[in-house]
């Protein structure tokens, strides 16, 4: 009986929420059918807002997905894009009957008496769970990571609604076939729903970084942890943007000390943090970088970030044969001699300001307009030949520089991005 009560609301949660994520997403879909059929203008800007608002406000999986495809240039229209990669969610925690609810069903009806204090008001609510400040027995103040109910069914609705979307959108726009870019995205979203999982890459994060004093990664309390609580040291610091208009040099280092935190791993232990929204690190004390959220931490295979720096090195040098090898390391397939020169274009983009031995913004306008147009003028042309199909594993590279490269234009820093880059490669074990 308690079986079917499960299985009876699981099933009335998905009808709802495909019913609310369809009447946004259909929305749009139908706006693109009008203006690629009938000639209808779009008014991109004013339904971009709407759109915006309306996943803003969803709990789950979507509103992470939407910022997914925002990084992407011209996967989904300009101006929805824009919109969606200042998305965070909007919605309010859930109360106080839904914590006692999961704190229970994670610990037992006496879960209080493994704490000191627990704060029942969140301190913090995203789009999969919240964050609540408890202190242990021990006195130890320590951050719950309670994630919300039927997350897992959600996934599957959320992403069923948007592959509809861009199956429309990619009726005419056929520069990127996103089927892998999908199916990457419910794998990690997936992951990031096991609790477990989040605790073995804290776990790792903490080893990679072990000895180094200009970064913190909190520590897990499994007695206090299950798949659905996540319970760790709380980091108390203040967010990045906080640090805007603090002096140059110590805008540099915090900007020095993203670039390691996010690159050092991939080069040296082939694992990036895949989230590098500024909500998931804070600056503390003497400009240290707490790493937050290591739910989406992508494992990449060896031959991939061997092709990274394959491409880098053949960029470096000129040598467009080595390109071409590097290109099938990093997966693409049955790439014609046009293909391989637009998306040259592409590669000499993102590796631009690693090429580039000099002190510099990174991008050569802070606006960032440039880069995205020229991203924009690659995916038109790749139209025109038909289009590729990119390896999964670029989903979360390309959310890493994005990300990354808008909080370093965000605090204004200018450096050499080459020597930063060879300092974080040197002796990596993928090299050579």
């Amino acid at each position: 009986m308690n079986r079917k009560l499960i299985d009876d609301a699981t099933l009335s949660t998905k009808i709802k929420r495909y019913f609310e994520v369809g009447s946004a997403v259909g929305g749009l879909a139908a706006r693109l059918v009008g203006q690629e059929y009938l000639g209808r203008p779009i008014d991109d800007e004013a339904y971009a807002k709407n759109l915006k608002a309306t996943l803003g406000s969803m709990k789950g999986p979507l509103m992470k997905v939407a910022q997914f495809l925002a990084t992407i240039p011209d996967a989904i229209p300009a101006d929805y894009a824009q919109e969606l990669r200042e998305l965070q969610s909007c919605a309010p925690a859930m109360g106080v009957p839904f914590v006692r609810r999961r704190m229970v069903a994670e610990l037992g009806v006496n879960w209080q008496h493994h704490f000191q204090h627990f704060d029942l008001t969140a301190k913090a609510a995203a789009s999969l769970g919240q964050m609540h400040q408890a202190s242990t027995i021990s006195g130890e103040l320590v951050a719950c990571k309670l994630q919300y109910p039927q997350m897992q069914s959600l996934v599957e609705t959320d992403l069923a609604n948007l592959r509809a979307l861009l199956g429309v959108y990619h009726l005419w726009n056929k520069a990127l076939d996103t089927s892998e870019v999908q199916d990457e995205i419910k794998t990690r979203l997936l992951e990031e729903l096991d609790y477990h999982h989040e605790a073995k890459q804290i776990h790792l994060y903490q080893t990679i970084f072990q000895g180094a004093d200009w970064v913190k990664v909190p520590t897990v309390h499994p007695d206090l942890s299950t798949d659905r609580l996540l319970t760790m040291s709380w980091m108390d610091g203040k967010p990045i943007y906080d640090f805007i208009e603090a002096d140059e040099d110590f805008r540099n280092q915090l900007a020095d000390r993203l670039f390691q935190a996010w690159y050092h791993p991939l080069y040296h232990h082939g694992v990036i943090h895949g989230d590098p929204h500024p909500g998931n690190y804070l600056v503390g004390e003497g400009g240290t970088i707490q790493l937050l959220d290591f739910g989406c931490v992508r494992h990449f295979p060896a031959q991939f970030v061997q092709g990274i720096l394959h491409l880098y090195d053949a960029l470096l040098n000129n040598r467009p044969d080595e390109a071409v090898y590097a290109y099938e390391c990093l997966g693409f397939k049955n790439l014609s001699k046009a293909v391989i020169e637009v998306i040259g274009q592409w590669a000499r983009l993102l590796y631009d300001p690693l090429l580039d031995d000099r002190v510099r913004p990174i991008q050569d306008d802070f606006s960032g307009t440039k880069g995205w147009q020229t991203a924009t003028q690659v995916h038109a042309e790749l139209n025109k030949l038909g289009g590729i199909r990119p390896p999964r594993e670029f989903v979360f590279m390309d959310r890493a520089a994005v990300g990354m490269g808008g909080v370093f234009m965000r605090l204004r820093v200018e450096r050499n991005w080459h020597q930063l880059f060879e300092d974080v490669i040197e002796r990596s074990p993928f090299r050579g």
